[in-house]
């Protein structure tokens, strides 16, 4: 059986790689856990979260990220709204936010949802962007790749600031670290460049590239991976950097009622 295509892209993608194994190792072990994913972006993230054990619900803010996801992982997949989320109290053993903090409308009352449907002692994992002013961003914003574009209502949070956030809706901070650093983060900023050439449009979270984009452009989807090698070569410069990475992941904990 061919493997699916966003599989074959993930393993195209150093971000998505690095994602993943920051998540895999925040999260622990999720054995028959009830667990959910939330922002997945293309589904790739939420076919992996499975395969490595749990009993699984993605939801995301777009219809488009949706049934990208439904089309990999097929059930127990949600179109939300952030407010509201459609799950019973104390429902969630583990709980990943993946890239959808900075999308939601009222960040306090997406937290306050995601208390509401953890269970006391369950595990949060929140993964957003670190907040920081550097000479990428403004590179960024001035090729057009903006926050607006990527649908982002915030630039990003610093690790004070989540822990605020969640310990004001009754999380109990555990830890955070940084990954992806300047190398990175200017490769995911040529790949994001060269996607919208193709005229790929953004949405309410971002460029989302789906099962249909790579049909349509697999060409150049074929061409990225003929480069894939320099890519990865780039990207494993960040260990010269000695700065904080671009992309925050933090730990927390329901606090037990």
């Amino acid at each position: 059986m061919a493997e699916p295509w966003a599989l074959a892209l993930f393993r195209k993608s150093v971000l998505k790689q690095r994602k993943l194994a920051e998540i895999t190792r925040a999260l622990g072990p999720t054995g028959d856990e009830r667990c959910l994913d939330l922002g997945s972006d293309n589904g790739v993230i939420s076919l992996l979260l499975r395969r490595a054990g749990g009993r699984w619900a993605s939801a995301d803010l777009t219809h488009e990220a949706v049934a990208s996801i439904r089309e990999l992982v097929e059930t127990d997949v949600h179109h939300v709204d952030a407010s509201a989320l459609p799950f019973a109290d104390a429902e969630f053993d583990r709980v990943v936010v993946v890239d959808m903090l900075e999308h939601a409308p009222d960040e306090g009352a997406f937290v306050r949802e995601l208390a509401r449907i953890a269970k006391p002692g369950a595990r949060l994992v929140v993964n957003t962007p670190h907040l920081k002013r550097t000479l990428l961003r403004r590179l960024r914003h001035a090729i057009g790749q903006t926050d607006e574009k990527h649908g982002h209502l915030r630039a990003g949070y610093t690790a004070e600031g989540l822990r605020a956030l969640l310990a004001s809706h009754g999380f109990q901070w555990e830890g955070h670290r940084t990954y992806s650093r300047f190398f990175s983060e200017l490769v995911d900023t040529a790949l994001n460049w060269g996607v919208e050439r193709l005229g790929k449009r953004g949405s309410a979270k971002g460029m989302v590239v789906t099962g249909a984009d790579v049909a349509k452009h697999g060409r150049a989807f074929r061409a990225y991976g003929a480069i894939h090698p320099f890519v990865w070569a780039v990207s494993q410069l960040d260990r010269l950097v000695p700065s904080s990475g671009y992309m925050l992941i933090a730990t927390a904990t329901r606090a037990r009622r």
